[in-house]
């Protein structure tokens, strides 16, 4: 059932107004110096992460911010500050970056490790003009398939839902995402 508003608040006199949008976006605020490098680049066990995002047509959206979140390679969850001043070395986990005029997006990081139970992910966050809200999701590795299909949330999806959701590995070893914001191979978005 749902809530009913007290009555002695009468009836409604003036229509809801439009609801808000996620951007355009500003580089000032949400810009800082090698946000999409959360692991020094090439150093021991860095991959890149990387993939375009599209819009419901199938078009690039070149000014959407991709924000990606994982573990440590062995599991652990980063607990360093210095996720906006990068010090060249600690890793924290978190990194940023706006696509390009082409809808890319690109980070360097490591491969995330499990937690028990559970297949190794990055979360993520696509915030993109035009959208009420931003959109969670997760980037989960392609290996362990064992991993992969006892997942709770994977196990919870058809195969098609499945595959919007496992990035693929690249012969140098990183891996390759894309999101689609809307139709056929619309990426699962999860709701917080």
């Amino acid at each position: 059932m749902a809530a009913q508003p007290p009555t002695a608040w009468g009836e409604k006199t003036h229509a809801p107004t439009a609801g808000q949008t996620v951007g355009p976006f500003f580089a000032f605020g949400t810009e800082y110096d090698r946000m999409n490098e959360i692991a020094f680049p090439h150093s021991p066990g860095a991959i890149v992460v990387s993939g375009t995002v599209y819009d419901g047509a199938g078009h690039p959206i070149p000014d959407s911010i991709v924000e990606i979140w994982g573990a440590d390679t062995d599991g652990t969850i980063p607990r360093a500050r210095g996720s906006l001043h990068r010090d060249g070395h600690t890793f924290t986990g978190f990194g940023r970056t706006f696509t390009t005029d082409e809808g890319h997006y690109e980070f360097w990081t490591r491969n995330p490790g499990a937690e028990p139970g559970k297949a190794p992910f990055f979360a993520a966050i696509v915030y993109a003009r035009g959208l009420p809200n931003k959109l969670h999701t997760r980037i989960y590795l392609p290996e362990s398939a064992d991993l992969l299909a006892s997942d709770p949330l994977l196990s919870s999806l058809d195969a098609g839902e499945r595959a919007t959701l496992i990035a693929t590995r690249t012969p140098e070893g990183y891996l390759q995402h894309d999101f689609h914001l809307q139709g056929e191979k619309e990426t699962v978005f999860l709701a917080f």
